[in-house]
């Protein structure tokens, strides 16, 4: 059955906003740990709480019988799998916590603009997503925004904590764009794989060189953090890809920071001043620029078969050898040429190929 056309910010823009409150919220949250929990530790232990928290959604969707209706992983898909483990799930979550280790919660929360930033270019100039003039104006407003945080009253200067957190956000670009060969199946089964290995590695390399495990409580806190600000985050953010491609669902992410800053401000106590609020500012324009682009003109999508979690949409009118079942479903399918106009997103997530 064809359905009705929906705004072209439904449902990837809500999406990726959700995932992007979950995760800049974690960031002055996990702040709280650091006096008692060494950086490598805590960074495991956020992700094996993700992990064994998405462990349990799965486990317990499979026992009261509701279809997961995703495409399930695939040989191909293991080096991209330990693409994003290494970078996403090693890599940036420990120099998040070791720049937030030396640097301020609302200032390090804000320098997480620089991921989106991050996530566009190297979709942009590595797998050629369409980037038009509003989203690179947006860009450098976020760019300027982080020029004036690393301001130290006379010249533009990273410290130390800062210089981790823009690495953090560099591996987390290229996280993302990775993460774009995964989208189409089951992000529950990807996210928690993802969790359980970074988690394990990190928390074993921490207790390697010396750290101890902390109190079942402050284990049990920051594995509640890890589920929702990196789990369920990331579960949001791989749906949104499908919808927005990497450069946009980068973009919208950018409103991570900003809850950032504030849960730092009215949690931690941490001062609003005029160099934050003027970063805060820039960033914000940024992000507003990235909010209202639309894109619409006619365009062909070539023929493509695979397999992924759809509804019968205009995309996707075929038949069944047998009979479907309820929607969303996956199963193998293909896509017929098609040509035709309306908004979207220049290089769909889910590999249609739109030809300007």
């Amino acid at each position: 059955m064809l359905q009705s056309p929906k705004s072209h910010l439904w449902p990837g823009v809500p999406m990726a906003l959700a995932s992007a409150v979950l995760f800049g919220a974690s960031a002055p949250l996990a702040k709280l740990f650091l006096g008692s929990v060494p950086p490598q530790m805590l960074a495991g232990l956020l992700y094996l709480g993700a992990g064994a928290g998405l462990a349990v959604v799965h486990s317990g969707r499979n026992a009261i019988g509701i279809p997961a209706a995703e495409a399930a992983l695939r040989y191909k898909d293991l080096p991209w799998l330990t693409a994003v483990v290494i970078f996403g799930g090693c890599l940036a979550p420990l120099l998040l916590m070791l720049g937030l280790q030396q640097t301020s919660a609302s200032s390090g929360s804000l320098l997480l603009n620089l991921e989106g930033l991050a996530t566009m270019g190297i979709a942009w100039l590595i797998f050629k997503e369409n980037v038009d003039g509003r989203l690179l104006l947006g860009a450098f407003a976020i760019v300027i925004g982080a020029m004036v945080l690393s301001w130290d009253g006379n010249s533009i200067k990273f410290d130390a904590g800062g210089g981790m957190i823009a690495g953090a956000c560099l591996a987390w670009g290229l996280d993302n764009n990775l993460t774009r060969k995964l989208s189409s199946a089951d992000p529950v089964v990807t996210t928690l794989i993802k969790g359980l290995v970074a988690g394990t590695v990190n928390v074993g390399l921490a207790l390697a060189v010396g750290s101890s495990l902390p109190s079942i409580s402050v284990i049990g806190a920051a594995a509640l953090v890890g589920f929702l600000g990196v789990g369920v985050s990331l579960i949001l953010f791989v749906l949104a890809l499908r919808h927005l491609g990497t450069a946009r669902t980068g973009a919208y992410f950018s409103l991570a920071p900003f809850i950032g800053a504030v849960v730092a401000i009215l949690l931690l106590g941490e001062p609003l001043t005029g160099q934050l609020a003027l970063a805060g500012l820039l960033m914000g324009c940024g992000l507003w620029l990235h909010l209202t682009e639309r894109h619409e003109h006619d365009h062909q999508h070539e023929f493509l078969e695979h397999d992924h979690s759809h509804v019968h949409d205009e995309h996707h009118q075929h038949s069944h050898a047998e009979a479907a079942g309820a929607e969303p479903h996956s199963h193998q399918h293909r896509h017929e040429p098609i040509r035709h106009k309306h908004p979207h997103y220049p290089i769909c997530i889910i590999d249609i190929r739109i030809v300007e």
